[in-house]
């Protein structure tokens, strides 16, 4: 981290609705003897795109770990639709409509579409999780309909995912999300090692779901992708928010002065 960085006075200009879907107030974390997150307020509107943007280090990371119930914070509070969140897993998380798509999506490549489109929330013909008959039939139905929902139409549902190109694994982790009506998605780095046909496709699919309302936080080091279709731009650095403003009040060549 440079000296510029630290000298860095923060410069915050959005604070939430009274209503924001998500909202974060005083979140600290340690690591041992590092302080990975210094008392973050963090928020995300309904159907806004929030880019959220630092160098490696700068606790993005630890934040969207904690939003997406990998790690719990040590102190502060999350707010999820106005109500006090305990978020102490994924499973948590997803319940309360938080998705997460990693740079390396969450799917077993031996499997099909199908079965990595309702991993750990397969529908049954009777019984119950555990205990019953998973029904296939309309996993290979609505893994395809929720496909084409996102404009991806794929070979078949009992293709393997390891078939699939980058891009296309990851309209099946967004097509996923939005068939399980989830309210945050969380793409994390969802447009590394991708074609530059396959980077816009993965763009326009967050652009289509700010249409249908349901908001995503962004994150990605390449500045120039994160800019054009953010609403809001928050900028971190040492464990601490440094910038929350407007897309509109900043560069990338701010953001690249910010980060760097």
């Amino acid at each position: 981290m440079s000296d510029i960085a630290a000298e860095i006075v923060p410069v915050i200009t959005s604070r939430p609705s009274a209503d924001p879907i998500i909202r974060c107030t005083g979140l600290q974390k340690w690591y041992g003897a590092v302080h990975a997150l210094k008392n973050v307020d963090f928020h995300a509107e309904r159907g806004e795109v929030v880019g959220l943007v630092g160098d490696n280090g700068a606790g993005k990371s630890t934040l969207i770990k904690i939003l997406s119930g990998v790690h719990t914070q040590d102190q502060g509070r999350i707010f999820i639709e106005g109500k006090d969140a305990s978020i102490t897993g994924p499973e948590v998380a997803m319940r309360l409509g938080i998705e997460t798509i990693y740079q390396y999506t969450a799917m077993v490549p031996e499997m099909s579409i199908a079965q990595n489109f309702f991993i750990g929330r397969e529908p049954l013909k009777f019984g119950r999780a555990g205990f019953g008959v998973v029904d296939r039939k309309k996993m290979r139905r609505e893994s395809m309909e929720g496909l084409k929902g996102v404009g991806l139409h794929l070979r078949g549902p009992d293709t393997p995912v390891k078939a699939l190109s980058g891009g296309q694994r990851q309209g099946v982790a967004i097509a996923r999300a939005m068939h399980f009506r989830s309210k945050v998605l969380i793409l994390d780095e969802p447009t590394n090692h991708l074609s530059v046909k396959e980077t816009n496709k993965v763009l326009d699919h967050v652009v289509e779901l700010k249409a249908q309302g349901v908001t995503s936080i962004f994150i990605s080091h390449n500045l120039h992708h994160i800019h054009p279709i953010s609403d809001r731009i928050v900028a971190m650095a040492r464990g601490q928010k440094v910038l929350d403003v407007p897309r509109d009040e900043v560069s990338v060549e701010e953001m690249t002065r910010i980060i760097s």
